[in-house]
């Protein structure tokens, strides 16, 4: 280490914020430089982030503003950094993450080590089961209206660390490039994409709902992955009170509900006779409803549960629609489970923990679509919809794990 930079940061600091930014793949930012490109001069590149990090230069070029559609027809604006950029918010994630995880509240499981959604889900689904009432939170546009005063005022309460919070704050004015090359200085929030920006909100979030619900209102239970929130309560009133509450504490840190997307939800099982007008809401992709279930006993009741959202259903389908099977009759069956088995895997491991055969009923599409495929495939298939169909069933029937849908077992979740 140079004893003679104003920050001590190390070089192997540095190296081992490379190889969790390479593991993690990711685009490239506004200079077009991907990964590979880094590597092609590697040991110069990182010597001159480090160089300019540990002597207190280092200034963050623009994020490359990038929207992702969403399911409901608008887009989520994301903000990615160079390779570099990723590199050095490494290095700042990788020092305060010891400081702030074990501050951070039990029941928020959004991008912490050993944490997953579906950890929050099977909480959540638990405790459906104990509360009658839940408040499903939608705050609007969190990212891009986080407070920079009460974030650097939260950062102050665990570190004093005069690069992370130079960087930090560097990071938070850093301007974007839009789509059309235009630069867009901010004055609040940060961007979606950063490495060091899930960490920062848990942050700020931790001190505006997390700390301030346990202390103003210790008996709610909620589950929260990032800014995905829901709390579990005892009566509608109870809800509607804690509503009211949660406007105005978000008010006063700068942020809002979305008043369409937050409702509250009845949790309607056999043991609940009770009937309202809502009765269901999604979490992390899943949607949490009344659905019949089976008892040990073999009889039939109705259990508040959950299983995948229509929205995550379309969203796969709509990649299924665009792989077009059926105009590659050029490949075999084999071809087509090597190109889309990694895609499904991630489906089934993901939105199957719940009542996997809704997943598979939801997806029949990839069903039509290779049916469409062996007809354009086999001449002896392609006047008959029927012959293709009971080819399609004999060979689910000899072959039920060629394709991660269809090994998914009937289950009530």
């Amino acid at each position: 280490m140079d004893k003679a930079k104003p920050f001590c940061i190390s070089k192997r600091e540095v190296w081992e914020a490379y190889k969790r930014v390479k593991a993690n793949h990711g685009s490239a930012g506004i200079d077009g430089q991907s990964i590979e490109e880094f590597e092609g001069d590697l040991n110069n590149n990182l010597y001159r982030l480090w160089n300019r990090m540990s002597s207190g230069s280092y200034l963050p070029p623009p994020v490359r503003r990038v929207d992702i559609p969403k399911g409901d027809g608008r887009t989520r604006p994301l903000g990615i950094p160079t390779v570099s950029d990723r590199i050095a918010q490494m290095v700042v994630k990788r020092y305060l993450e010891p400081i702030l995880e074990p501050v951070f509240h039990e029941d928020s499981y959004g991008y912490r080590p050993g944490r997953s959604a579906h950890n929050a889900l099977s909480v959540a689904r638990q405790r459906c089961w104990n509360y009658d009432w839940v408040l499903d939170l939608d705050i609007k546009g969190f990212f891009d209206n986080i407070d920079w005063a009460l974030m650097l005022r939260a950062l102050r309460k665990h570190t004093q660390c005069k690069w992370a919070l130079l960087y930090i704050e560097r990071w938070l004015r850093a301007t974007v490039c839009m789509p059309d090359g235009t630069l867009v200085n901010r004055e609040k929030g940060t961007p979606q994409g950063g490495v060091i920006s899930p960490l920062l909100s848990n942050l700020f979030l931790h001190y505006v709902f997390d700390i301030w619900i346990t202390k103003y209102h210790p008996q709610i239970r909620f589950e929260r992955y990032a800014d995905d929130v829901i709390c579990h309560c005892s009566s509608e009133g109870q809800a509607r009170e804690l509503y009211q509450a949660l406007e105005q504490r978000f008010a006063v840190c700068g942020l809002e509900l979305h008043p369409q997307k937050t409702k509250i939800a009845y949790c309607k099982d056999s043991n609940r006779p009770g009937s309202y007008a809502e009765q269901e809401f999604d979490f992390l992709g899943y949607t949490f409803r009344p659905r019949e279930a089976m008892n040990r006993k073999g009889e039939m009741f109705i259990s508040f549960s959950p299983a995948v959202s229509d929205k995550a259903a379309k969203a796969m389908r709509g990649t299924i629609r665009h792989w077009r099977l059926h105009n590659r009759s050029d490949l075999e069956l084999d071809d087509l489970a090597r190109w889309t088995n990694p895609v499904m895997n991630g489906w089934v491991r993901y939105y199957g923990l719940f009542h996997p055969s809704v997943l598979q009923k939801k997806l029949r599409t990839f069903d039509f679509y290779l049916m469409r495929w062996a007809r354009h495939k086999y001449k002896r298939l392609k006047r008959s919809r029927s012959k293709a169909w009971d080819w399609l069933t004999r060979l689910r029937s000899r072959q039920p794990d060629l394709f991660p849908l269809w090994a998914i077992e009937s289950s009530v979740g």
